[in-house]
């Protein structure tokens, strides 16, 4: 990733899964002029149409390429990538009084990664693991999953939030119906991403992160690399 000139970047590809201010807010720290290709679904391109911000981000540069659910496309030599549904919600700024978080379409998306002979997924935002999801997960090598929170009310206990993780659509990693119990039957390597400050599991020596390793959970760091 260590940039080859002065004004440069080796980032060619950007994929979007859904339009919250934590995914999109990104480009704005990539739009120098610097060309790129970016996917997503066409719901997800809408919101960035929608705000003028993310003009900035020069169409001439950076190309917006809409993709279906359930479409096999590039994202680099040797990278094949589809994109699926799985349960979420519109993005925090766009919802109103009547707010649903199980949601299935366009509006949060996991990512199938196929290359080297290997498969790979990615759903950093997932509300539910439904029988959907894991029919679809099956054929995993590893998954790097949703691992916002420890359990369903973590943030309002904090005094950091007022919401619950399923509000927020965020399926919890612990309890009867949490992420590691759901997926425990897939033969996948298993990873936690997307990880609130709040979770306990990014405290080394926490009960709840023991836990996790226990059972076969990798956690992500910053820097890490890993090998097919």
């Amino acid at each position: 990733m260590h940039p080859r000139s002065l004004r440069d970047t080796p980032v060619t590809s950007v994929l979007l899964t859904n339009g919250d201010i934590d995914h999109i807010a990104g480009l704005l720290s990539l739009r120098e002029q610097t060309p790129f290709s970016l996917f997503a679904t066409s719901e997800i391109l809408d919101v960035l149409s929608e705000n003028r911000i993310f003009d900035a981000v020069n169409r001439e540069k950076v190309t917006r390429h809409p993709v279906a659910l359930a479409q096999d496309f590039d994202l680099q030599p040797g990278l094949s990538a589809r994109l699926f549904a799985v349960p979420g919600k519109v993005p925090l700024f766009m919802e109103g009084n009547d707010v649903r978080t199980d949601l299935i379409g366009e509006q949060t998306v996991g990512v199938r990664l196929t290359g080297n002979g290997k498969v790979a997924y990615y759903v950093p935002g997932c509300a539910d693991v439904t029988d959907a999801v894991l029919k679809q997960l099956s054929d995993a090598d590893r998954i790097f999953f949703d691992g916002t929170l420890w359990d369903d009310d973590e943030m309002i206990r904090s005094g950091t939030g007022i919401k619950t993780g399923r509000r927020m659509g965020h399926i919890p990693i612990s309890g009867p119906d949490g992420s590691i119990v759901r997926l425990q039957g897939l033969r996948a390597a298993k990873t936690f991403i997307h990880i609130n400050n709040t979770n306990p599991i990014l405290q080394p020596d926490s009960p709840e992160r023991a836990f996790v390793e226990q059972s076969g959970w990798d956690i992500a760091h910053d820097g890490q690399e890993i090998s097919a």
